[in-house]
């Protein structure tokens, strides 16, 4: 197999975040995975941090790649998705960095490198929707992006932006447990208008509101249950805890209810009687379009990437709108 440099034709492309991934170790991986497919020509594409994939995509498919490749952390599969957005090419993950979010929810290993190239040349074809934000920042501006899997705003989006760049690197996802201890003491309620799809703006004093296309997340948390990836509609958590009991309720709602008693008829009748005391500090809704407003500017994030101070955001779905390679 022969790497191609950029503007030479190719059957497939990855996408790399070099900070995030071993290039050796993953071109050994996909050279082996493409050659058992029969793919002979791969583009080779490095992120910058001024470019952080949605460029390099697009010369992808300039040069002919039907394949797209993303390895890097969520940020580099977030922004390759951005460009393959309803787009005639595949999106296939090769895992890394922190989260692995979508990979988690769509069922790509993300233990293995070899394993996360075996479906990326020999997977099936998924389509899946994608969560679009209309975002209008503090100074008025209103820029455009696509999730895959969550945005918040909140003490959600306040502890990303506290997140420490270099504990990130060393700890992975338990960097934000760091970012978390330090935000909640001085977190304050979130005033929040929210319309959901063409009724009545309503307001709540808030600890953080998520917007989710999937509900997953690492450390077995089961935050949205019946969200679901291609269903064409954002589910929504409203988190109003009164106290640290409340955050107890809540954890144990995600991490057990939702995991595990909602699996069997004896659990849900546990959740029956013991749901009660939560309704009021975790609420799901659901929609096709939910609009958020803010007081004064908050912090807002999307996939685990912080995308500064809003004032109001919009957000969406594009139904089945990007297509990913999955477990055949």
């Amino acid at each position: 197999m022969n790497d191609r440099g950029a503007g030479t034709a190719a059957q497939a492309a990855v996408v790399y975040n070099p900070i995030k991934v071993d290039v050796a170790r993953l071109k050994s991986a996909v050279a082996a995975a493409a050659s058992g497919a029969g793919v002979r020509d791969v583009l080779w594409l490095e992120t910058t941090e001024a470019e952080g994939g949605q460029q390099q995509t697009r010369d992808a498919l300039a040069a002919g790649a039907t394949l797209v490749l993303a390895a890097g952390g969520d940020g580099t599969v977030r922004a390759v998705a951005e460009a393959l957005r309803d787009r005639d090419a595949d999106l296939a993950i090769i895992p890394s960095g922190t989260g692995n979010l979508l990979a988690r929810n769509v069922g790509i290993p993300f233990t293995r490198l070899e394993d996360a190239c075996a479906v990326a040349f020999g997977g099936a074809t998924r389509p899946i929707d994608l969560g679009v934000a209309s975002i209008t920042a503090k100074d008025g501006g209103i820029h455009e992006h696509v999730f895959l899997v969550m945005a918040g705003l909140g003490i959600d989006a306040t502890m990303i932006a506290n997140t420490r760049p270099r504990l990130k690197r060393r700890l992975g996802w338990l960097a934000y447990v760091d970012a978390g201890f330090r935000a909640l003491p001085k977190a304050q309620k979130v005033r929040v208008g929210y319309t959901l799809d063409e009724g009545t703006t309503r307001t709540a004093r808030v600890s953080t509101i998520l917007v989710a296309n999937c509900g997953s997340l690492p450390g077995n948390i089961e935050l949205i249950p019946d969200a679901a990836v291609d269903d064409g509609a954002l589910d929504i958590a409203v988190l109003q805890p009164k106290s640290l009991f409340g955050w107890l309720l809540i954890w144990r709602k995600v991490t057990w209810e939702n995991r595990v008693l909602r699996r069997s008829a004896v659990g849900q009748k546990i959740i029956r009687f013991t749901d009660r005391a939560i309704r009021t500090e975790l609420t799901y809704l659901r929609g096709a379009f939910v609009r958020l407003t803010v007081e004064r500017p908050e912090p807002f994030e999307l996939d685990g990437d912080g995308f500064g101070d809003v004032v109001a955001v919009g957000l969406t779905v594009d139904h089945k709108a990007l297509r990913v390679r999955v477990p055949a």
